[in-house]
Order: structure tokens, then C-alpha cells, then sequence
């Protein structure tokens, strides 16, 4: 059974967010842990996103949102572990108005691709972006690794059904 690890940005993802939604439906989705949702620190989330994924029965498929995209991005080039893929909605852009000054940390994301598989194996990287996302903007070229995410096309609350099988 394949494992998933829920990664919220700011604030943990509340009650009514799809994440808690997909969460509470799905046994194999693990929320990982850092010390504090609210005032996010990036050496902590890495450690809080290392200890998940070791903890992990296999190699996981990492579901981010928001801040958390950025964290994967900088976790994967800290880790050697291994995850079957990861699929990241509304990657932020660090460079926006709206990026919290409270995440400046995890501005400047690594350049380089992913290293998780490529889009043939049976969990990719999957980017997308919903519009209700402030912070998340069109690509600007500042990583190339996330800038398909950013540009990737909307979807709207009825389609997370549908994401959650992806």
C-alpha cells in the first residue's frame, strides 16, 4: 500500500480544507508535523518532512499545498530518501506581493528538476495550481523546477474529488 504524506503551507490546513478532507477519508495520508504551522521555519519543516518520510513503510507520495511546495523543492535537495512522487497545488511564487513575510525562508528554491520520478512511473510529480491560492502566481522564471506548477491550470473545489484519485 502506497503511503501518503499530507503537507499544508501556512497554518496547517484547517477543518474544511481539502487536505484534512483527503486526510480523514484516506488511512494512508500521515499529515507530517513541524513545530509550527504559523510562523514557518525552513530547517524545521525539512526535519519535520525527513522524520515522515523515514517513518514511512515505503516510499511515499508526498500531496503539498502552498508553502509546502517550496519545502519540497529545498527538502529533496537536503534528502537522500526516496518518494514514489509528489503532487503540489498552488506553488507559491516567492517573488509575489502576497508571499508571507513569515515564509521569506523559503524563498529561493533550488533550479534544478525534481528528483522524483518522471511522469511515466505510476505516481509523478503532478503540479497544479488553484486560482484561491493569493500567493501563487504565473511562472517567472526564478525556478524552473516549480515553474510549471505556477503556470499549471486552475481547478476549482469540485475538482479535488477528482485530484485525489490522481
Amino acid at each position: 500500500m502506497t503511503s501518503i504524506i499530507i503537507l499544508p503551507g501556512i497554518g496547517g490546513s484547517g477543518e474544511a480544507h481539502w487536505q484534512t478532507l483527503w486526510e480523514e477519508q484516506d488511512p494512508r495520508m500521515q499529515r507530517f508535523r513541524p513545530t509550527n504551522w504559523d510562523e514557518p521555519d525552513l530547517t524545521d519543516w525539512i526535519s519535520a518532512l525527513e522524520r515522515s518520510v523515514a517513518a514511512a513503510p515505503a516510499p511515499p507520495v508526498l500531496v503539498a499545498h502552498s508553502l509546502a511546495c517550496l519545502l519540497v523543492a529545498h527538502w529533496q535537495q537536503a534528502s537522500a530518501l526516496p518518494v514514489a512522487g509528489a503532487f503540489l497545488v498552488a506553488v507559491p511564487d516567492p517573488q509575489a506581493a502576497a508571499f508571507p513575510n513569515e515564509a521569506k525562508g523559503f524563498a529561493n528554491p533550488p533550479t534544478e528538476a525534481l528528483r522524483f520520478p518522471p511522469s511515466s512511473s505510476p505516481a509523478p510529480t503532478t503540479p497544479t495550481a488553484p486560482s484561491t491560492t493569493p500567493a501563487s502566481a504565473p511562472a517567472n522564471g526564478k525556478a524552473a523546477s516549480l515553474k510549471s506548477a505556477r503556470a499549471a491550470t486552475s481547478m476549482a473545489k469540485a475538482d479535488w474529488v477528482t485530484g485525489r484519485r490522481v
